[in-house]
């Protein structure tokens, strides 16, 4: 991480040239410019930068769509500002002299932009803020690698590509030895970037990894995890392969991003904690995340592909039920004191982390407010349970999050507007694309 005053001294001395002024899309993804860095010191750092509010309003292949109140042809398609966020200086060590600040999106007038999934998140840190609490969050990103270019997995149209193991790997350090070279230049990599690395270990679909660090308050994990997801695809292509962070690449096992959330009290004592046991709010907490699962789901799990993950016996979940260390469950409890705290399990390596953290709280807050009972914990196989299950598509889960009560006291009417318009885009270019799925089975034989 990077001072102001050590950003100017590195810009002074030539050793930075380039400065990316980063925001987050609705994908999670970090849009923005490469800015030369004496401009930046001498012009952005102070009076900010702009960008098209198209930003905000675009699918995932960067196409114009209709149905956004904040952004339209109608409206001219604006600038918005980016105001960086100064406290998220650093180095970016993949790239030759390069640092990066993360932004927070404003008016001219710089009121808080409130769909930006910054601003979203931010909104419920407040909330926790005023209650005395800060949230520590950790993110458990899973990808697969290839043994093949980004350049030519497109021109393949993604087909027949090499994964970088042949076998499940998960745990093996002989899998890992395979494609350490670029494991370790990811580590080493996100802690020049000023993140803590704990451990790298193979996973069970061939190819397929996770990198952790170690958890933070949760704008800063949120802010990482961007970051990572970027580097860790730009380090890739530099050593010649590709990975993915898709929900669910192949029939095999999908990638997750389970999230662990706890809450600390204004002298950093856990909330959660109580004698060697869940406090009562922990309880009501607990019970806001059952009580919000369903409804906004479409947090969790944003796109078409995220649903395709949930599957039974596959350790993504897919009943809404909490136990204690209990993988079949969505929520899992684990650790004691300091480290006691629940995981999600619901949202895959797609996820955009500032919504799902902030679904997560505004979950909790309702639990806290309306001192829902906590039900009794999950034993067994929760997959071979009668209990309610996440929804098994994205048109299902905006439907529940369409009338669901908690995010539009949480988030307001517009938030929850905007984001349902995202899932309603990335549904109609669904219903009218022709798979290869179709193809194979119906060019012959139908």
């Amino acid at each position: 991480m990077l001072s102001v005053e050590e950003l100017r001294v590195l810009v002074d001395s030539g050793e930075v040239d380039t400065v990316l002024v980063a925001v987050v899309d609705m994908q999670g993804r970090l849009q923005g410019k490469r800015c030369a860095a004496r401009y930046f010191v001498d012009v952005v750092m102070e009076h900010t930068a702009e960008g098209c509010d198209y930003l905000l309003a675009v699918d995932v292949e960067m196409n114009t769509v209709e149905g956004y109140a904040s952004s339209s042809w109608d409206s001219g398609y604006g600038d918005l500002v980016m105001r960086p966020d100064l406290s998220t200086l650093r180095r970016v060590p993949w790239h030759e002299g390069t640092a990066l600040v993360m932004c927070d999106i404003v008016t001219e007038d710089g009121d808080p932009v409130a769909v930006s999934p910054r601003q979203i998140l931010r909104k419920q840190l407040d909330r926790l803020a005023e209650r005395g609490w800060t949230a520590f969050v950790g993110t458990e990103l899973e990808f697969i690698v290839f043994d093949t270019t980004y350049e030519d997995a497109w021109s393949s149209g993604y087909r027949d590509l090499v994964p970088a193991n042949q076998y499940n790997v998960d745990y093996s350090l002989l899998g890992t030895g395979r494609v350490e070279p670029l494991l370790r230049a990811i580590r080493n990599h996100m802690a020049g970037a000023g993140m803590v690395v704990e451990s790298a270990k193979g996973e069970c679909n061939p190819g397929q990894h996770e990198i952790a660090f170690r958890y933070a308050e949760a704008l800063a994990t949120c802010d990482n995890h961007g970051i990572y997801k970027t580097g860790a695809k730009e380090i890739a292509a530099q050593h010649g392969k590709s990975l993915t962070f898709m929900a669910k690449y192949n029939e095999r096992e999908g990638s997750s991003c389970h999230i662990h959330l706890s809450l600390r009290d204004a002298d950093g004592r856990p909330v959660f904690a109580e004698g060697r046991g869940m406090s009562r709010l922990m309880e009501h907490f607990m019970a806001g995340q059952l009580a919000g699962l369903r409804e906004l789901t479409c947090f969790l799990a944003p796109n078409i592909n995220s649903y395709k993950r949930f599957a039974r016996g596959s350790f993504a979940p897919t009943a809404v039920a909490w136990g204690r260390d209990n993988r079949t469950c969505s929520l899992r409890v684990v650790g004691h004191g300091h480290g006691l705290r629940f995981e999600n399990r619901v949202p895959g390596a797609d996820v955009n982390p500032y919504l799902a953290v902030a679904a997560l709280i505004a979950a909790g807050l309702h639990g806290v407010d309306n001192e829902l009972p906590l039900e009794a914990e999950f034993t067994g196989n929760a997959y071979a349970s009668d209990r309610p299950t996440v929804p098994s598509t994205l048109r299902d889960a905006a439907s529940l999050l369409r009338r669901s009560e908690i995010a539009r006291e949480a988030f307001g009417q517009d938030v929850v507007d905007h984001y349902l318009n995202a899932a309603r885009v990335e549904l109609a270019a669904f219903d009218s694309a022709v798979t290869d799925w179709e193809r194979i089975r119906g060019f012959e034989r139908l």
